[in-house]
């Protein structure tokens, strides 16, 4: 499925099998994730993607020539040179190329890689549900780590990342307080059942304080709301790639020695560190399944916010 130009729809085409480079390896997708990172590009929020496009970042597939399944996750290439690279900071790198944005991604029944960005994925996790960990799951394990170990930890937007680490987050002991959109009573219940102990609308106000929050949703009015949710000394985390314009506020809100901070990309320790505890936590993901040939379909559905969980292409049977 490619993408011609932003805000158009994705259409099909008969693309020549890719050939793998020195260092590259040719994968056989089998499923996709299906990210708000993808409607960014298609909708034209994030500005400079190689065009036509394949989009796609979460992919589960298998090594051609090898009984091998690895992950490809967004973050495909680093020069390994510059001050970022240098300092353990690879996801910060200038020169950086991501899948499914300067790379062909993995809307398509083949990818081609860089072998050192592929993840080797945890048994017990089929192709479908290990797709999410993929990148919902790596940017919400950076962002929870940026967030501290606070007890309270407030997760305003309950998609993909939220409902995973959700899961971590009870896993470390912390408690978990919701946000989802206003009158989202279902998300609310998703959220409870996935242990959050409070759950409500971006517009209530917890029954507590709270030490930390993460703002998965791309909504920049949050961030005032947030940071009058945490006590003093309290971390506001902007998980997403792209946001809409933060309103202004008061200082008194930050004041305090409260942190507002973003997170960018992720590191290839990050995808290690994670893959290795989904599965003692262990996350379970639940997921929503499109065919390939339904990712426009797929992505309105995320665009609407009708998703429980995570949305995953299935590409081959």
């Amino acid at each position: 499925m490619l993408l011609d130009a932003p805000e158009r729809a994705l259409r099909e085409a008969a693309l020549p099998e890719p050939q793998p480079g020195a260092g590259q390896l040719l994968v056989q997708v089998h499923v996709c994730g299906v990210c708000r990172t993808d409607l960014h590009v298609a909708d034209g929020e994030l500005t400079h993607p190689k065009l036509p496009l394949v989009l796609g970042h979460q992919i589960v597939g298998t090594v051609v020539g090898e009984d091998r399944r690895v992950g490809i996750p967004w973050l495909g290439w680093t020069d390994g040179e510059c001050r970022y690279c240098r300092s353990d900071r690879e996801n910060l790198c200038d020169r950086a190329r991501f899948t499914g944005y300067d790379l062909d991604g993995g809307y398509a029944e083949y990818a081609v890689a860089d072998k050192r960005f592929c993840f080797a994925l945890p048994d017990g996790y089929p192709d479908l549900h290990a797709a999410p960990l993929l990148c919902a799951g790596l940017i919400g394990y950076r962002a929870l780590g940026l967030a501290g170990d606070g007890e309270r930890l407030g997760l305003y937007g309950f998609g993909a990342s939220a409902h995973i680490i959700t899961q971590v987050a009870r896993h470390q002991g912390q408690r978990v307080f919701a946000f989802t959109r206003p009158g989202d009573a279902e998300g609310q219940e998703f959220a409870r059942e996935l242990g959050a102990e409070w759950a409500g609308g971006s517009d209530e106000s917890p029954p507590e304080e709270l030490d930390a929050a993460i703002i998965f949703a791309p909504v920049g009015s949050l961030v005032p709301a947030a940071l009058r949710s945490v006590g003093k000394a309290g971390v506001v985390v902007c998980a997403g790639i792209h946001m809409s314009d933060i309103p202004s506020f008061p200082y008194e809100l930050l004041w305090g020695e409260r942190v507002l901070r973003s997170v960018t990309n992720l590191t290839r320790r990050d995808g290690e560190e994670f893959l290795s505890l989904a599965p003692q936590v262990p996350v379970r993901t639940e997921v929503q399944v499109f065919p390939l040939e339904q990712a426009n379909e797929a992505l309105d559905h995320l665009r609407r916010g009708e998703t429980r969980g995570a949305v995953v292409l299935q590409v081959r049977s």
